[in-house]
């Protein structure tokens, strides 16, 4: 058996590797050729928490993989990550346990890369504003993620804690070598944003229509078993792409409050839903139809998206002599 560590781990996942990975791994679901059932979870009311156990056969990628997270949206702010992971990978032949991958560095990286992917195909290419909601292991995987697909010249980052904002802009800043402003609110934060990328654990809708600008693409990775990120507005007003709407649709606390609340409202109905993202990868569905159309990816992460990416840093710690071995 193998073992890499959260260090090796971080250290193999490259966002532009890991966003081809995750954009294959997209189209191979939505073109109905994975086995990927809906995820499980045990609640931990106490805590407004829960563990969830996540599987996906990918067989023209050739892993057979499952991802066990928790999500304690209580630990935000402690220095605990609020997504704590681990990934197993077994031979899609013979069932063996193969690796035990540090999931936690997974969730954030991959989660980020869909952001990444739906940026690269829903938003305008002339995207120069950035708004980060969140100040979170989410935002920063977003930072690093959505600024290679687009040349951003302004990005603002809005968070709950004014001094740990600016303590985020300024690490950041100075780490990608970009002005990054901390904003005293969400709205001043979205106001005139090309792109804006949500990753909190609200309870309340940050997300509003009235802070969203004609022609804006609106990335939402946020989950919270108490609330939403999203108003109903916005997701009605918006051109919607999933993941998976099986998965978006799923029952709680699986499925999107975002989008099962507009059903709910009477607001919109399933078809409502405009395409899958791997329906984007592979053309059988549009993207963005005008320049003042607003579009909005909400993600409730896929098994497939952890699969793939527990497959390419396997690889490539197998390549560089990284993966320790263990005996159980």
């Amino acid at each position: 058996m193998l073992l890499l560590s959260r260090a090796v781990t971080e250290s193999l996942l490259d966002p532009d590797e890991l966003r081809g990975a995750v954009s294959a791994a997209m189209a191979e679901l939505s073109s109905g050729r994975v086995s990927m059932p809906s995820r499980i979870a045990a609640r931990v009311d106490s805590a407004q928490a829960l563990l969830a156990a996540m599987p996906a056969y990918l067989p023209g990628m050739g892993v057979l993989a499952t991802k066990l997270v928790s999500l304690f949206p209580n630990n935000a702010g402690t220095g605990i990550p609020t997504h704590q992971a681990v990934v197993l990978v077994f031979d899609h032949a013979t069932g063996t346990p193969l690796a035990i991958i540090d999931g936690t560095s997974i969730t954030a990286a991959r989660t980020a890369a869909g952001s990444a992917l739906s940026v690269e195909l829903l938003s305008r290419p002339e995207s120069r504003v950035l708004a980060l909601l969140g100040i979170g292991v989410q935002a920063r995987a977003h930072l690093d993620a959505v600024t290679r697909v687009r040349r951003f010249d302004e990005i603002r980052v809005a968070g709950r804690d004014a001094r740990r904002t600016e303590a985020f802009a300024e690490e950041n800043s100075q780490r990608l070598g970009v002005p990054i402003q901390a904003t005293d609110s969400v709205a001043v934060a979205c106001e005139g944003a090309d792109v804006i990328c949500a990753a909190t654990h609200s309870p309340d809708p940050v997300v509003r229509w009235g802070y969203v600008s004609s022609g804006a693409h609106i990335t939402s990775v946020g989950y919270n078993t108490a609330g939403r990120e999203v108003d109903s507005r916005t997701v009605a007003g918006a051109l919607l792409v999933v993941e998976s709407r099986e998965a978006v649709l799923a029952e709680p606390p699986s499925g999107s409050p975002d989008v099962r609340i507009p059903i709910e409202e009477g607001l919109i109905g399933v078809d409502h839903i405009h395409a899958e993202i791997g329906e984007l990868v592979t053309g059988v569905r549009p993207g963005r139809t005008s320049p003042d159309q607003i579009t909005l990816y909400k993600s409730v992460g896929v098994a497939v998206q952890d699969a793939a990416t527990a497959a390419l840093v396997l690889r490539k710690a197998l390549e560089q002599g990284l993966a320790q071995e263990v005996e159980f």
